[in-house]
């Protein structure tokens, strides 16, 4: 209650303040995001919009089909496979890529004037607080540059024993927009400290408490105890992104009838492009409690009076092109690059210096350890082309192909593209897109070769080759999206029920349909997405085949206040979720347990003044009303009901 009255203090202080400063005439703000690895620029949106804010402070939120540990900022993995990204090159940051910041994610603004965006999130008590506060800042030094930097802190406790979570992600951007020089970048750094309980020991403390307890049906959520209580996983990284591009061309002189100006415009005819990526990444699990570990985990390698995992990641990549730029003439209507790419990445790993010999050993160590190197660098070589149509209303598309020719990438081949078009219906515009890729990519170094105190393998994985072909419809003014995919995967790696990785030999496909549907009868409104998902073998890819997301909500003003009131609910149909390993931060495929058939139900209210953001919010309203199944991955449950506030301001100097 202490936390809601000072939000509420602070709320009015900083609407009073705003209401009472002058605003500024100025041109509107904007913002952008670079697409690798040319750094083209793609729009994008402020986020200033109030409604569903709530639900950033939902772990089961990041997508309709979420499978978590549970706690907000925790690992999880999306179930919606068309929108799963693929493994990457280091896959400890997979479980943590909703949380962490990326090339794909980053925004850069042209906000005229300066910028601060700042948001607080808190619920719990003492012994389950959650609390979040995040910054982002952008300010014009001129009308050509610009600096941002970014602050994120999430600090959870959990609503289960040992479930702590500590993330603090910082950062610092800019770009410069000039007549012949560009440049666009950022750098980021993270580190996330996450307390691994194993799961609970008995999922019957969560569907049958009673049974458990002689008969006594309520049960506080942090007395059930789990399978670890010594263990954490850390993981700090950072990346370094840098984008330049050197434009040539002709200076175009203009004089309007009646003015005596000249007017003189740059016309950019070709450019050179470099761009730099430098990542760096390392995985520590740590676990003090060995005699936990003799029953939680099959093998025991290096020592087992405890455990200190070590793997690093660090590469360096560099894309020199050149491009023909669009525009440049009538005759110009699209722009195309080519471009070379090289990496050079290097994988540190466990030592074995903590080998015991003797008695102390748990388990033997293979005969192939021998053959997985503590420490391996290695050099890639990719080059490519892209075609690009940016501008005009009927007609857009780009298309990106690679080809890899050194090392670990030879023979590896990547195309990926859209095509969109708008044209008018009924009086309205409508988008139609249609999307696709090919892709033949080499295995993950760490998906061959991996060392630690519990898991240790050494593979030989070929490359793992997908195809996917789909389309989108979009009308506005109906409110209704529809987007249709279906994708071939042969070769697909992943982990097995013994959570070693694996690799499929035959091919797996995938059918995904997704349904958008708003609806508004004055101020009442009810916003639907439902997907549908199935798959050709599902003990290799596991997905939930129907899901939805329902939101029904009243939309209105009270004088200058917003609000927006409703309910809304998650919901998917039962399915063989995946397992997940501490150890490796890997989910893993089990058929065991089944997940899912639950409703998960909240009840909020989102409201803004001027240029302030609040909600209040009671998420998981449902539970102990529709059964008690509310588990998001295997004797993983989600958190139980809970209070929540959030305040978020847009602070312009």
């Amino acid at each position: 209650m202490k936390k809601l009255i000072l939000t509420i203090y602070l709320l009015c202080g900083i609407v009073i303040g705003m209401e009472a400063a002058k605003k500024p005439q100025l041109a509107p703000s904007y913002a952008w995001k670079a697409s690798n690895p040319l750094g083209l620029r793609l729009e994008s949106t402020i986020d200033t919009l109030f409604e569903n804010y709530c639900r950033r402070s939902i772990p089961s939120a990041v997508s309709d089909e979420w499978a978590s540990t549970g706690n907000l900022g925790a690992e999880g993995m999306n179930m919606i496979w068309s929108d799963r990204q693929s493994m990457s090159d280091f896959y400890f940051r997979d479980a943590l890529s909703a949380w962490l910041p990326s090339e794909q994610t980053m925004k850069y603004y042209n906000s005229r004037v300066p910028m601060t965006l700042l948001s607080y999130n808190a619920s719990g008590g003492r012994e389950t607080a959650q609390e979040r506060l995040t910054g982002h800042f952008s300010g014009n030094i001129n009308r050509r540059a610009q600096v941002g930097a970014l602050l994120d802190y999430l600090y959870s406790k959990g609503s289960y024993a040992n479930q702590a979570v500590k993330n603090l992600t910082w950062g610092a951007s800019g770009s410069y927009m000039g007549d012949r020089y560009e440049f666009q970048g950022f750098y980021n750094h993270y580190n996330s400290l996450n307390k691994e309980n194993g799961g609970i020991t008995d999922d019957r403390y969560i569907t049958d408490p009673a049974a458990l307890q002689g008969g006594v049906s309520s049960i506080n959520s942090k007395s059930i105890p789990t399978r670890l209580t010594d263990a954490h996983t850390k993981y700090v990284g950072g990346q370094l992104w840098m984008n330049h591009r050197y434009k040539v061309g002709h200076w175009h002189e203009e004089q309007l009838e009646g003015d005596t100006v000249v007017r003189r415009t740059y016309i950019p005819v070709m450019s050179f492009i470099w761009t730099m990526d430098y990542s760096f990444g390392k995985h520590l699990f740590l676990n003090g409690a060995p005699g936990e570990a003799t029953n939680f985990f099959d093998n025991t390698y290096f020592s087992s009076t405890g455990t200190r995992d070590v793997t690093k990641y660090q590469s360096v990549t560099n894309t020199v092109g050149v491009s023909m730029l669009e525009g440049f003439s009538k005759w110009a209507k699209f722009g195309l690059a080519a471009y070379a790419t090289y990496q050079y990445r290097k994988y540190t790993q466990t030592p074995d210096t903590m080998l015991v010999t003797g008695d102390e050993m748990y388990t033997p160590l293979p005969e192939f350890y021998s053959s997985i190197d503590e420490s391996r660098g290695q050099s890639l070589l990719w080059v490519g082309a892209q075609l690009t149509k940016q501008r005009g209303s009927i007609l857009r598309y780009d298309v990106t192909g690679e080809l890899g020719v050194v090392g670990q990438a030879a023979g590896d081949v990547k195309v990926f593209g859209t095509v969109d078009t708008r044209f008018r219906l009924l009086g309205d515009t409508v988008g139609l897109t249609a999307y696709g890729h090919f892709k033949n990519i080499h295995a993950p170094y760490l998906m061959n070769n991996y060392r630690s105190n519990h898991f240790i393998w050494h593979n030989d994985f070929g490359k793992t080759r997908s195809l996917r072909a789909g389309g989108r419809l979009d009308i506005g003014h109906t409110g209704t999206l529809l987007d249709v995919g279906v994708e071939n995967v042969q070769n697909h790696i992943y982990f097995g029920p013994d959570c070693l990785p694996v690799q499929h030999g035959g091919s797996v496909q995938v059918f995904t349909a997704r349904l958008e549907q708003k609806l508004r009868v004055g101020i009442l409104h009810w916003d639907n997405r439902l997907t549908y998902q199935t798959t050709s073998d599902d003990a290799v890819i596991s997905l939930p085949k129907f899901g939805v997301y329902t939101n029904l909500y009243l939309l209105f003003r009270i004088a200058t206040l917003k609000v927006q009131l409703g309910v809304d609910c998650d919901y998917y149909t039962s399915y063989y979720a995946p397992g997940y390993q501490p150890a490796t931060m890997g989910f893993y495929n089990q058929r065991e347990v089944k997940v899912g058939n639950y409703p998960f139900m909240n009840v909020y209210a989102n409201m803004k003044l001027s240029k302030a953001r609040f909600y209040v919010l009671f998420s998981h309203i449902n539970q102990g009303w529709m059964g008690n199944e509310y588990f998001s991955l295997p004797h993983y449950p989600m958190n139980p009901r809970r209070f929540q506030i959030g305040v978020s301001v847009d602070f312009a100097n």
